[in-house]
């Protein structure tokens, strides 16, 4: 626990609170779930700094974290001393570097800077969390036997982007459609389905991204669609080759046969004869 006789020595200043002006700071910090976050606070002006804390906000009141003085140093709480790091050695700013973030963490956080002239200074900075999951691509047949159905749905908080893309130049998606669903734990799958009109196979591709996070892509092939023009001319082409064939070999077991009974009729008559 952070020491009382500082925690004591910092709210006894008379001095109007929360000069807000003076503290350059990020409004909200984004990070995602199980990397690192890090808030800082910076003095605009010089002053003549004694004493900086940090706190959690809570509903109820504020948690302090650390404390660091020039002549004590580093007060942080026993079971912080692993998940952050502090750094506020020259008195006119201070980082708080929070590890692994977690759901626990999300949240907002103040900076106090305690001054020997102008009072305490405070600034207020909040940390929110974002998530961002594989997308799933699907692809199935329409009710029109030339398209295809794309499909590429993607979960995340806050709402995810999702983009559909051919790869083939000469093609592209039409009647987009889009959906989104919110969940009890805060995150959105958003769903966007296409249509996609491609006699032949063709690759395509579903991109997802929350904010500044790395996007996440995946490709899926789709199969080219069956009884198109090109297919019925082939379909044709066999056809015919095999008509000519049945046709070529009962004609020829016809003039076999013709000859043979020209033969037979003319040895016939020769007997006779």
């Amino acid at each position: 626990m952070l020491s009382n006789t500082k925690i004591h020595f910092k709210l006894s200043f008379s001095q109007p609170l929360g000069q807000l002006a003076l503290i350059e700071t990020k409004e909200t910090v984004w990070a995602a779930v199980g990397d690192q976050a890090s808030l800082s606070c910076q003095l605009i002006e010089d002053k003549d700094v004694l004493q900086i804390t940090w706190q959690k906000v809570l509903p109820y009141a504020e948690k302090n974290l650390a404390t660091y003085t020039k002549k004590y140093g580093y007060s942080v709480r026993v079971d912080l001393a692993e998940k952050m790091d502090f750094q506020c050695e020259d008195l006119q700013s201070c980082s708080m570097v929070i590890r692994k973030v977690m759901e626990e963490d999300e949240g907002c956080y103040r900076c106090l800077f305690i001054t020997y002239r102008t009072g305490i200074l405070i600034a207020r900075t909040c940390l929110r969390l974002y998530e961002l999951y594989d997308p799933v691509l699907d692809v199935s047949r329409s009710k029109s036997p030339a398209e295809s159905v794309v499909s590429c749905s993607a979960t995340g908080r806050p709402a995810p982007t999702v983009t559909l893309t051919v790869l083939q130049q000469n093609l592209s998606f039409s009647h987009y459609n889009s959906s989104s669903v919110t969940h009890s734990n805060g995150t959105v799958t958003v769903t966007t389905t296409a249509l996609l009109s491609a006699s032949s196979s063709t690759q395509v591709g579903c991109s997802v991204s929350v904010l500044s996070a790395a996007p996440r892509e995946k490709l899926i092939t789709v199969p080219g669609v069956k009884g198109t023009s090109d297919d019925g001319e082939e379909l044709f082409q066999n056809g015919r080759s095999e008509v000519l064939l049945y046709l070529g070999k009962n004609g020829c077991s016809q003039i076999i046969f013709f000859i043979f009974f020209i033969s037979f009729f003319h040895s016939l008559q020769n007997d006779q004869g």
